[in-house]
């Protein structure tokens, strides 16, 4: 270890510059803080100090306190000694009280705190805690994590509860995030009666809402100087509810609505949201659309939205809305889609359209690339491809047979995909191994390397053995895979076939669907595998 520190001292500064700041900020102060005096003055950087994690997240369902030596050593000699350069702490439940009274933070302005169960969220807002005494004009930007209980779930009035006692503890605070995860139960609702909290130092606020009208309770002028609101809504659904104040919002200048489940209601509840954001400068659209008699194109984003938007300078946004066939004529092509979008500046616009005979239903997908969502679902044959670093979760759907080429493009435009739904009961034209068209050689056996849970439930048998036969596909260790019981047997050969072996050895879980009984050769079949 002295030999590598010599070394390392050895260094030119920016190339040490370089090697520390790949590594994080808590291994880089435990490890060189006092060493010697070069090293000490490096990790005295304001790179190193202004922003500290001081814990250990893996996901945001497995966020574990530092080790007691570490912890120790922070609490009683790094903190204190940099106390006065650290600007913003994160810390999660355990060690949050011990880490906040080591030393005393003269500059700190930002707080995440991480795994909290809701009740210790109430008592630290509430209490005479060091929270509400030491910080409570300091504080301008927060993050609460609240922690699942097994047992209950945070209900829809604690968490109304934590919302309104932050304010009146932090009362200087200026951005708020109250959903750092996509955690359903971190949600808000407040049902048919208004928040009572009111802010005129918010600026910016992310958070997760039950339902639309708890988006507009936010949006009443309680908040009279926000000017970014990151919005994830449930259920956009009419409501009988009427809110007193729906003035125009001239200080929202960055606006997100996410919603993932369908809304008939876009016109009349989406549309006049937007109109009174005139002075918008960023918006971004997450949208499942149904119930209209034509699709959501390039002349409708413009009519409705760009029109009235004269100061907007980015819009983001991934939108899929559905019509039914029945007494459609003239149905628009992926060419008559796209050219809506010939005049829309800076964004490189994509457009998918399917036509679904069987269920009667026309879909069409239309978003701006690079595409920044985590998800991509409802991908079809028409998928026009693309590179998507940002997606964990893909789900395949359609009425007609998917190919092994389909896959290879499906892996290809989708690298660091974790998740892997596939519903199609077609099977599949030509399932032997041929010739490709384009280099005339066999087609490569496909690899997904992060893949980590396999949903082939809805999948006919092709689609089954698309994935377990190693002459096609290669699966990684520690794959969760969900399957019918009945195919399964019967796409193994009652769990003896050669071909499917290998990557059914892989599998790290399986979860059976259907009435079954365990035979003793599954278990000689799946050897490693935990078996639902």
């Amino acid at each position: 270890m002295e030999h590598s520190l010599i070394q390392l001292n050895d260094l030119p500064d920016e190339i040490l510059m370089i090697i520390l700041k790949k590594l994080y900020n808590v291994e880089v102060l435990y490890t060189l803080i006092g060493i010697n005096k070069r090293l000490n003055a490096f990790v005295h950087d304001s790179i190193f100090t202004n922003y500290l994690t001081l814990m250990k997240f893996f996901s945001y369902s497995s966020i574990r306190p530092l080790s007691n030596p570490i912890l120790n050593r922070f609490c009683l000699v790094i903190l204190p000694e940099i106390h006065h350069k650290i600007k913003w702490l994160n810390v999660e439940s355990s060690t949050m009280e011990r880490i906040l009274l080591a030393t005393s933070y003269p500059n700190l302005y930002g707080l995440g705190l991480y795994n909290i169960p809701a009740e210790r969220v109430k008592h630290i807002l509430t209490g005479n805690t060091v929270l509400s005494v030491l910080f409570k004009n300091q504080i301008l930007s927060l993050i609460v994590h609240i922690s699942k209980n097994e047992k209950q779930i945070s209900s829809d009035d604690v968490n109304k509860l934590i919302f309104t006692d932050i304010f009146t503890t932090f009362t200087n605070l200026q951005s708020l995030n109250f959903h750092p995860f996509p955690t359903c139960y971190q949600e808000l609702s407040f049902k048919n009666s208004p928040p009572t909290l009111y802010s005129s130092t918010l600026l910016e606020l992310y958070v997760n809402v039950t339902y639309f009208t708890d988006c507009l309770y936010l949006l009443d002028g309680r908040f009279n100087q926000l000017h970014t609101l990151y919005v994830k809504i449930s259920w956009i659904w009419p409501s009988s509810l009427t809110i007193d104040n729906m003035e125009n919002l001239p200080h929202l200048k960055c606006f997100s609505l996410y919603c993932d489940t369908y809304t008939n209601v876009y016109d009349e509840l989406i549309v006049p949201l937007l109109h009174r954001m005139l002075n918008l400068e960023k918006i971004g659209l997450y949208l499942i659309v149904c119930g209209k008699n034509t699709f959501i194109d390039g002349h409708d984003l413009k009519k409705n939205i760009l029109n009235h938007m004269p100061r907007l300078k980015k819009f983001i946004f991934n939108i899929r809305s559905t019509i039914c066939l029945r007494n459609q004529i003239n149905l628009p092509s992926i060419e008559d889609i796209q050219h809506t979008f010939k005049d829309c500046p800076n964004n490189q616009i994509i457009s998918c359209v399917d036509y679904f005979l069987e269920s009667e239903l026309g879909q069409c997908h239309i978003y701006s690339y690079p595409y920044v969502l985590k998800v991509y679902h409802y991908i079809t044959n028409n998928f026009p491809g693309g590179y998507f670093k940002h997606v964990r979760e893909v789900s395949l759907f359609d009425e007609r047979p998917f190919e092994h080429e389909f896959f290879v493009r499906i892996a290809q435009s989708f690298p660091f995909m974790k998740k892997l739904t596939v519903n199609n009961e077609k099977p599949q034209n030509d399932k032997r191994f041929k010739i490709s068209e384009n280099d005339n050689q066999l087609l490569s056996i496909i690899k997904y390397p992060y893949l980590i849970e396999l949903d082939l439930v809805e999948a006919h048998d092709d689609y089954i053995e698309q994935f377990l036969l190693h002459t096609k596909t290669c699966l990684p260790n520690n794959v969760h895979l969900s399957v019918d019981y009945t195919v399964l047997k019967r796409v193994t050969q009652t769990f003896t076939r050669n071909t499917t072996r290998i990557n059914c050895t892989k599998l790290k879980s399986l979860d059976l669907n259907g009435k079954y009984r365990i035979p003793k050769r599954i278990k000689q079949y799946f050897p490693h595998t935990k078996i639902k």
